[in-house]
């Protein structure tokens, strides 16, 4: 059996390393992109992609908690391949895109069907015990930090080519993903864990809800809540950031990226198996958002794109905190609600997308505008450092007033 489940493991791991991978190919370019078809500036661009992840989002929140749902009635891999597809459709639209409106509806698209790490979380649950699920659950991480070192560094090469290459290269790794999974990847729920799929419980406020029946775990969702929109700070505005205050390419952008995957691929990969079992998920879980608010005002301060690789080790050792957090919530619910869970917390995951990237991207559009009074491209970071304490703090005070299992503080 532990056999099988290291297998299992294995193959998901690969099926999500392809996916990141995807991911990575085409940030370094999507600024240059949104530029070439809106015809503005960066600070222009950044709004529009601000509108463009509240697009993605809007669809994630109402389409994740159906898609996890099904996972838990029909099983993870015909749920996985079907999500797969829809982000390798969404880069053929983003390829092609003639005008700004083709990017929304690829995104429209990709947040229809891309839930493909939700239900991957939900299959690493499955085959996890208590011991060394938060470690599994780092896997997500690890396979985020390897496609990080592959994707963007890649993608910033490809992007010297023009900004519409890396998308093809995207759709055409997403399909071979597909694959891959299609062929190689295992079932990880069995007949006697599924149940039956419930409309009452898909909807995302009805998936939302389900999780007040689980003593404590609403302390623990406000805390992600503010940890979500919080990094959005560097995800919606780390290229825009940088290209602003240090003159960025694509191709410095990549190799920025890349240094992330490289850290995270450590921390989650490696680091976390070693400090977990030593700290405990509580402590993990306060260390680690300490470190990702202390990241954040050092690079909202940077003066010096040395700076922004030097920042990213304190920045990167706050991962230990994510993968702790879902070993807490993830041990308090039942197997056969795992994918209910994961659906819901994705579909709050996109909730919170619907305002961070707009809250982050306007930031620092009017601190970087001609019109603003005072120019302080690091807004954002800033905002997300505050964010993250507001976080520990609310985690804090939930984990001293509930008794959970799985905790091993």
């Amino acid at each position: 059996m532990a056999k099988s489940r290291k297998a299992a493991l294995s193959f998901i791991f690969v099926t999500l390393l392809l996916d990141i991978v995807g991911i990575g190919l085409i940030i370094p370019v999507f600024p240059q992109l949104i530029e070439q078809l809106i015809g503005g500036n960066i600070s222009q661009a950044s709004q529009w992609s601000g509108w463009l992840t509240f697009v993605y989002a809007i669809m994630q929140f109402v389409c994740a908690p159906i898609v996890g749902n099904l996972s838990d009635k029909y099983g993870r891999r015909p749920v996985l391949l079907l999500s797969l597809l829809g982000f390798g459709v969404d880069y053929i639209f983003l390829a092609l895109a003639p005008t700004i409106w083709w990017l929304f509806l690829g995104r429209i698209i990709a947040g229809m069907f891309g839930a493909s790490i939700t239900t991957a979380t939900a299959y690493i649950a499955d085959i996890s015990t208590d011991e060394n699920r938060a470690q599994n659950f780092g896997m997500i991480g690890a396979a985020f930090g390897v496609g990080f070192i592959i994707g963007p560094a890649l993608g910033g090469i490809l992007g010297e080519l023009g900004p519409r290459v890396p998308f093809l290269a995207a759709a055409a790794l997403t399909l071979l993903n597909v694959a891959y999974g299609y062929f190689v990847l295992p079932e990880s729920l069995d007949q006697a864990h599924r149940r039956k799929f419930e409309w009452k419980r898909a909807n995302p406020l009805g998936s939302l809800l389900q999780l007040k029946k689980y003593k404590g775990l609403g302390g623990l969702v406000i805390a992600l809540v503010f940890v979500y929109i919080a990094s959005h700070a560097v995800q919606s505005t780390w290229t825009f950031i940088n290209i602003e205050k240090f003159h960025w390419s694509s191709f410095t952008i990549g190799i920025s990226l890349t240094v992330v995957g490289v850290l995270v691929a450590a921390v989650q990969g490696g680091l976390i198996r070693v400090i977990n079992p030593w700290l405990g998920d509580e402590k993990s879980i306060y260390i680690g958002l300490a470190m990702y608010a202390l990241g954040l005002v050092l690079f909202s301060f940077a003066s010096a794109s040395w700076m922004m690789f030097v920042f990213l080790v304190p920045y990167c050792l706050g991962g230990i905190a994510g993968p702790a957090l879902q070993s807490i919530m993830s041990g308090n619910v039942p197997q056969n609600e795992q994918g209910e869970l994961q659906g819901a917390l994705t579909s709050l995951m996109s909730a919170t997308a619907i305002v961070g990237p707009l809250l982050m991207t306007y930031l620092f559009s009017w601190f970087t505008s001609p019109a603003a009074s005072i120019k302080f491209a690091g807004a954002p970071f800033l905002a997300g450092a505050v964010l993250m304490l507001i976080s520990a703090v609310i985690a804090y005070r939930t984990m001293k007033g509930h008794a959970f299992l799985n905790r091993k503080a």
